[in-house]
């Protein structure tokens, strides 16, 4: 009963040590901008602007909303634990691909995953890619990997993860109005 007590304690100690608010620096947001123009230079700065701003912005919000804490790892013990209702790596790449879908005409959202059907290791996050591409040269949109400080780079750079598509996957409860 005392060892149980004692993790109750600690568990809600730790609990309270959340990610507050995700900072969303001008840098980042142009170092982001720069990385989706470079999957074609012909759509216009201002979108891919406007792309960046929104997705920062969005895990921002998503990180409050999921009331995060630090490590990934250690948030989804307890989302797991019933602690916290969201914050697992797919409901990140969900909440950003529905957030996104049919709102940026030169652009394309796809739900992408690595170690698919590994407990413990499977990951999941969001590609974007320019209209017509195909994700082997997108740009990965990760932000659980490092607690809602949102991760990118191109897809085909990401060291961490063999990203595959996931198509088939399916986050929305109904169809899309096209």
């Amino acid at each position: 009963m005392k060892r149980c007590f004692s993790f109750f304690f600690l568990s809600l100690l730790i609990v309270g040590c959340s990610v507050v608010s995700v900072n969303v620096s001008p840098s980042k947001t142009i170092k982001l901008a720069k990385l989706l123009q470079s999957l074609d230079p012909t759509t216009p700065k201002k979108q891919t602007l406007k792309l960046s701003k929104d997705i920062l912005h969005k895990t921002s919000l998503l990180a409050q909303e999921f009331k995060l804490t630090s490590p990934p790892l250690f948030h989804n013990t307890l989302v797991n634990l019933g602690f916290r209702k969201k914050g697992l790596c797919y409901h990140w790449s969900d909440a950003l691909y529905l957030h996104l879908l049919n709102r940026y005409e030169n652009f394309e959202f796809h739900l992408i995953g690595a170690n698919i059907g590994e407990y413990f290791f499977e990951h999941n996050a969001l590609a974007v890619l320019k209209k017509g591409g195909v994700i082997e040269e997108g740009v990965v949109i990760d932000p659980w990997r490092d607690s809602g400080d949102l991760y990118f780079s191109k897809i085909n750079e990401d060291k961490a993860y063999n990203w595959v598509h996931r198509a088939n996957r399916g986050c929305l409860s109904k169809p899309l109005k096209r």
